[in-house]
């Protein structure tokens, strides 16, 4: 039985000044950060089916965001827009139109499987989806083929609103710790997990606020 989501609200409404308050005293130095940047800003696209935002997600890995999207809408043309784009219609489009719409072999083949493990239940529908904990999630939709942990740790920060993520394999959240914390390099994403856990449980909140530090100057 896929594990129950825990029913605290979806961010960005769940957080709080005193939530901010609370993640300052725990760490100090983020607190300084979150004074630097400001007031928590992160929102959401809204999440109408597991498979249409995973296929997106397929599309856009390796391409800038221009070409990936002008190859999606081709794509969602021959399939379907809207409730139309399904798992049954993407399978009943022949494969050389899909190429022809700007799909790599890699990424048909992808979709397809996708595709498939909709159908079959891997990938859980919108109403489950919803009710099942991040780390069930990330069991079942890694399973597909193209789709690893930081496509579902993103669908659940950015669709979903899940406050307790932490994408620690991503560059950008690796980055802006460097820069925030003064450090030399990087650190390694086991040492990152390990560091954050002082952040749960508001380590969605953390990470926005690490994208947001690489965009600061930090110029001593």
């Amino acid at each position: 039985m896929p594990r129950s989501a825990p029913t605290a609200p979806r961010l960005p409404e769940a957080f709080t000044p005193a939530v901010r308050r609370s993640l300052a005293r725990a760490d100090p130095t983020l607190g300084a950060l979150m004074k630097r940047v400001g007031p928590f800003r992160m929102e959401l696209s809204p999440l109408h089916s597991p498979f249409a935002a995973l296929a997106r997600s397929i599309v856009f890995q390796q391409l800038h965001g221009r070409a990936a999207t002008t190859i999606f809408e081709r794509v969602s043309t021959c399939v379907g827009t809207g409730r139309k784009f399904t798992p049954q219609a993407l399978l009943a489009t022949p494969e050389s139109t899909l190429r022809e719409a700007g799909l790599s072999a890699n990424k048909l083949a992808a979709m397809q499987d996708l595709a498939r493990k909709s159908l079959d239940g891997t990938v859980p529908p919108l109403s489950k989806v919803r009710r099942m904990d991040d780390a069930a999630l990330i069991e079942h939709l890694t399973q597909v083929r193209g789709i690893g942990q930081w496509t579902v740790e993103m669908l659940l920060i950015f669709r979903l609103g899940r406050p307790d993520v932490l994408p620690v394999d991503d560059y950008g959240v690796r980055k802006g710790f460097m820069l925030a914390y003064g450090q030399p390099e990087m650190p390694r994403p086991k040492a990152l997990l390990e560091y954050g856990e002082r952040w749960r449980p508001w380590r969605t909140v953390v990470s926005w606020y690490l994208w947001r530090a690489t965009e600061l100057s930090w110029d001593s």
